[in-house]
């Protein structure tokens, strides 16, 4: 509270003066775009007082270029608008001022409202931020725009309370709150896709053509495929066919450099000219040298081994297609087709949400899968879990590899099973992120039991799983 002095007026609060800076020019920049000379002026001197990078300020600057930059700050993002319990009926005036202006950049790359025609890079850098909004709200990335709503559980009863103060002192109510705000996001996600025109566009095939394929685009095609036919429908499929293909290039170089295996001598090698080995028929036939005529005769011919060996192998994955895994259920879908053409492996595919769907049938075809997949809503590993426990005949020869953030309902009972796998002697691969960015989220609570199982989360580069399967397959 303020402190007070006998027959004088009470003393500003410094940090409550900063806040207050910082909060009228969030209100200033959401409901009118052109800026204010002296509130930006004065914002700056704060964030820089506070030890927080001018870029905060910056409305160019998506959230996830600032963490890039200054990686430290991601973890004040995650949470920053949840309630905070009291301590002693205090408040760390100090703090409030640093997430002020944290909240301040997060509110108002979402909200702040910009006119035109949006491109797939404006639309993918929204999403980004809006993935942001809904960590620092206590949710996962796509939680609120899937209509999940909720609070995120972080495992084993953890979370946030409806109440309590969050950003600069008292909050509403969360459990009012965050079901608001879902529908809200959902409505400005839309309105930024029916300004990229993008159904006119998939009508028309030149303009079509021109459209550069990248995950945010696959992910709203994929999303709004119901809703095409006709001649955008097969543009749709177009586009989607060609990212497909060039991402799978990319990833059978990955996978074809990993899975060399060891030669297999048992297998005579064959005879034929481009299998020569040079070097040594001519070591093994020196015997045979005529120092008179100058000649080496050649009495045997000798081959280099080309066949590999290979073991066969049960590959089971397993991914998450909820809201916030759009990425990873695209490269792992393709991952598993390239792994079902190797030889000798034999490779089964399960998505699921709140419902698993056994892809097996057309995992040889990433495309098709895709088709065939359906992003969003909820999230129950368990009956996913129902379709890969039956799958698994020798554990011994068999991988599961299971792409999630584990953010999960039946927490407990869905550790147990996975924990029940890793018993068996089958090999279980638990994987956070196989992205692009190598950037993602995972339930600490899970990636805790996994390390004390001895599987670690795999959360990185898509590479990180293909050289993890390296040892399996080989």
């Amino acid at each position: 509270m303020t402190e007070w002095t006998a027959g004088r007026i009470p003393a500003p609060d410094p940090d409550d003066n900063r806040r207050q800076v910082l909060y009228w020019r969030l209100l200033a920049r959401l409901f009118d775009p052109e800026e204010q000379a002296t509130l930006e002026s004065a914002s700056l001197a704060v964030v820089e007082d506070i030890g927080l990078p001018a870029a905060l300020l910056d409305p160019g600057a998506s959230v996830d270029s600032v963490v890039q930059r200054h990686p430290e700050l991601a973890a004040e993002f995650d949470g920053l608008m949840a309630p905070e319990p009291e301590e002693d009926g205090t408040r760390d005036r100090a703090a409030e001022v640093r997430r002020a202006a944290l909240a301040s950049k997060v509110l108002l790359n979402v909200f702040a409202s910009h006119s035109g025609t949006v491109t797939a890079e404006q639309l993918a850098r929204w999403q980004s931020d809006a993935g942001w909004l809904e960590r620092a709200l206590g949710c996962r990335p796509g939680e609120l725009r899937g209509g999940r709503g909720g609070v995120n559980r972080a495992g084993a009863g953890g979370g946030v309370s409806p109440t309590g103060t969050g950003v600069g002192g008292p909050t509403p109510d969360l459990g009012r709150l965050i079901p608001e705000i879902g529908p809200e996001l959902g409505s400005i996600e839309a309105g930024l896709v029916k300004r990229m025109h993008l159904r006119e566009v998939l009508a028309d095939p030149q303009l079509a053509a021109r459209l550069t394929p990248s995950m945010s685009l696959i992910e709203q095609l994929l999303r709004d495929k119901n809703n095409l036919s006709g001649v955008a429908l097969a543009n749709a499929k177009a586009l989607i066919r060609r990212y497909v293909d060039e991402v799978t290039e990319v990833l059978r170089t990955q996978v074809e450099k990993a899975t060399v295996g060891e030669l297999d001598r048992s297998v005579p090698p064959k005879r034929v000219f481009r299998n020569l080995d040079l070097d040594r028929t001519i070591w093994k036939n020196l015997t045979n040298w005529d120092p008179e005529e100058e000649r080496l005769y050649v009495d045997r011919l000798y081959y280099r081994h080309t066949s590999r060996r290979t073991t066969p192998q049960r590959l089971i994955v397993v991914v998450d297609q909820s809201g916030s895994m759009v990425d990873s259920m695209v490269n792992c879908t393709i991952l598993a087709s390239i792994f079902a053409g190797l030889p000798k492996v034999d490779v089964h595919l399960i998505a699921y949400d709140t419902q698993a769907l056994d892809l097996t049938p057309w995992a040889h075809d990433p495309f098709e899968t895709l088709l065939r997949t359906k992003l969003g809503g909820g999230t129950d590993g368990t009956v996913a879990m129902a379709l890969a426990q039956p799958k698994i005949a020798e554990p011994r020869n068999t991988v599961v590899v299971w792409i999630s953030d584990f953010y999960e309902w039946r927490t407990h009972e869905l550790f147990e099973s996975m924990a029940a796998i890793h018993r068996s002697g089958a090999k279980f691969i638990p994987v956070g992120s196989v992205t692009s960015s190598g950037r993602g989220s995972v339930n600490p609570w899970f990636r805790e039991k996994f390390k004390d199982l001895g599987t670690p989360v795999i959360s990185g580069h898509i590479k990180k799983l293909v050289h993890e399967l390296k040892t399996f397959l080989t």
